[in-house]
């Protein structure tokens, strides 16, 4: 498509569509292989190696697994958060673990972390966040699932934005809007790739962008 889409919100949408149904049909073996490769580049990332925080989401079955990545990490000292979404908004909040088996089903079935205070995190230095998406473009921008959580929250964030995708997820061209963020470094089995960042944006991780259009 090279003109943009009259209704983006529905160009997304089938996106999406077509990102699911590749990655449902994808093989267990070769999606355990890629995972493992995937996880390979992100430990060797200079960022994450100097991070003391990792913040990270907890995959469901059709996303890079992130769980053996979860455990890699508290095994090497590193603290892990995880996002726990704000009832009756379109937040997100990260919470400190200590294992995966402190987590349980919230908002749309995805694990998520009790909202402990003396957990949550609120300051963000010295950490990397890990993005998930079912889609991205080599400019960095991705497709998310439409409800928003992570484009709010790294439209505030101001340290290290590394996505994890299946290469099959890279799109030649993907239309986005004016408040959609670009991470630094996509990162898929095959290739690890850091994004010129035209326009840095900084922040705390707390600022909220208008809703999706």
């Amino acid at each position: 498509m090279t003109d943009r889409p009259v209704n983006l919100k529905e160009y997304k949408n089938e996106l999406r569509r077509q990102q699911k149904a590749f990655r449902s049909s994808l093989p267990t073996g070769k999606k355990r292989t890629a995972d493992e490769r995937i996880a390979r580049r992100l430990f060797s990332l200079p960022q994450y190696r100097e991070a003391k925080l990792v913040l990270i989401y907890v995959s469901t079955a059709i996303e890079v697994d992130t769980r053996k990545i979860i455990r890699r990490a508290l095994a090497a000292g590193k603290q892990v958060a995880v996002p726990r979404c704000v009832a009756g908004t379109r937040l997100m909040e990260f919470y400190r673990i200590g294992g995966i088996e402190e987590l349980s089903p919230g908002a749309f079935g995805v694990l998520e972390p009790e909202p402990d205070p003396a957990n949550k995190v609120t300051d963000f230095s010295n950490s990397i966040c890990v993005v998930p998406a079912l889609g991205c473009d080599l400019k960095g921008y991705r497709l998310g699932y439409g409800g928003g959580y992570y484009d709010r929250f790294l439209s505030g964030y101001g340290g290290c934005k590394a996505l994890i995708i299946y290469k099959f997820g890279i799109l030649k061209k993907l239309w986005h809007g004016r408040y959609d963020v670009p991470v630094h470094f996509v990162i898929t089995e095959y290739f690890t790739r850091k994004i010129p960042q035209n326009h840095p944006r900084g922040g705390t991780g707390a600022a909220q962008k208008p809703p999706d259009r």
